[in-house]
């Protein structure tokens, strides 16, 4: 089992946690996390994007002067591809990106990135996140004491004081243990945890 230390707010080591190696030791599968990558990015595409093909652009009815005899090449539409305002070779249309994963395949590549964490060291267990108000300022702090720039922070519990102090730093994202992802882990180079998100990740994918 791989053993991290346990820092309190002021990033001060107050003890160590052993984590699981169904989850913080799995064998690392590039080709799945790549998948998952890929999937989340597919599925957030809205796939709206659309214009006209010949087919639909309005006018060019008519043959604009005749096949032979004007020494003009011919033409067959002013709405073809080649005229300006005509329609579009090979148009995009509206479709949808999106594709699935099994659910053992999005597992895996999570207990990937949370291995491939911990082995980098970027894995930070505190005690507790706890703040009696919604203070930025105050988060800024526990992240220097921490000496963390780019992090993920996962909590265990919707804390509003914690969600919303940590809301306008830039480089900081906030995530519940049900709502963490293969894409978020690898964005940000630390992943913050509470002793109590730990548990409970642990219980839910091991």
């Amino acid at each position: 089992m791989a053993n991290v230390a346990v820092y309190n707010m002021e990033g001060n080591e107050v003890g160590s946690l052993e984590l699981s190696d169904a989850v913080f030791g799995a064998k690392i599968n590039e080709h799945l996390v790549h998948m998952a990558v890929v999937q989340q990015l597919a599925n957030n595409r809205q796939g709206t994007q659309k214009a006209k093909t010949r087919a639909e652009v309005r006018g060019g009815g008519r043959k604009p002067w005749k096949q032979k005899g004007t020494g003009h090449a011919r033409q067959g539409s002013i709405r073809a591809p080649q005229w300006k305002g005509g329609g579009v070779v090979f148009a995009p249309t509206p479709r949808d990106y999106s594709f699935k994963m099994n659910r053992k395949e999005k597992r895996a590549a999570l207990k990937s990135v949370l291995t491939s964490k911990v082995n980098d060291s970027k894995f930070i267990v505190l005690d507790e996140l706890k703040l009696d108000e919604i203070k930025t300022k105050r988060f800024v702090e526990i992240l220097n004491n921490l000496k963390v720039q780019k992090a993920l922070v996962v909590l265990n519990d919707n804390d509003r004081n914690v969600i919303l102090s940590a809301r306008n730093i830039p480089k900081v994202k906030t995530a519940l243990t049900n709502t963490i992802n293969v894409y978020d882990i690898l964005k940000y180079d630390t992943v913050v945890v509470t002793k109590e998100a730990v548990a409970t990740i642990e219980e839910v994918y091991a």
